[in-house]
């Protein structure tokens, strides 16, 4: 008999509608109604292609989606609330999720719809269902990675060790960089 999947859903693979990237695109432009269309791709292959309605009327601001997938069309609005920024200029911009009506800046397309990530309890990051040796072994790689890359960066042609007789941060950093990556070795690494 079949069972159902226990793989997680992982959010950094899951479709993304952010109130910066629409800030971004100009869709949120004061009092006016803007159309356009998202397109979600992978691989120059085009997986999933919303087309939104912003309006940005202070009285009653939303985005609406119009999309399909698998031949279910889904047509919805998410309601943005704003909320005067702490520097005094501006507002800042939140969807309000549809599931939960909590106020929040990203959107993730899990199960059909955009919603807030603590709407769907079963989703995680990537790095949160890593292995303890997968772990290690990343920040082994970033150690060994920053050596390297301090190594080159002391090699440089202008680099300044020294400033009026006494070492210079930036060098002292570098040879912290170095010292932390210096231990270990990419053919110990990969043997592990």
């Amino acid at each position: 008999m079949g069972r159902h999947s226990d793989i997680p859903t992982l959010y950094d693979f899951c479709k993304q509608l952010s109130v910066s990237d629409l800030k971004k695109w100009n869709y949120l432009n004061p009092n006016r109604i803007t159309q356009g269309v998202i397109r979600f791709t992978s691989h120059n292959y085009e997986i999933l292609e919303v087309s939104i309605k912003v309006s940005t009327n202070i009285e009653n601001p939303f985005i609406e989606l119009k999309y399909s997938i698998s031949g279910t069309e889904f047509n919805y609005r998410i309601y943005f609330e704003f909320v005067p920024s702490n520097l005094g200029k501006g507002n800042i911009w939140y969807f309000s999720c549809p599931r939960l009506n909590t106020r929040c800046r990203k959107l993730y397309l899990i199960n059909g719809y955009f919603q807030h990530r603590t709407a769907y309890d079963k989703g995680y990051y990537q790095t949160q269902t890593l292995g303890t040796k997968d772990k290690y072994l990343i920040r082994q790689f970033d150690k060994l990675q920053k050596s390297n890359k301090a190594k080159s960066q002391l090699n440089s042609k202008y680099f300044k060790r020294y400033y009026k007789g006494k070492p210079t941060k930036r060098f002292l950093k570098l040879l912290k960089d170095i010292e932390a990556g210096g231990g270990i070795s990419e053919t110990e690494l990969m043997m592990k």
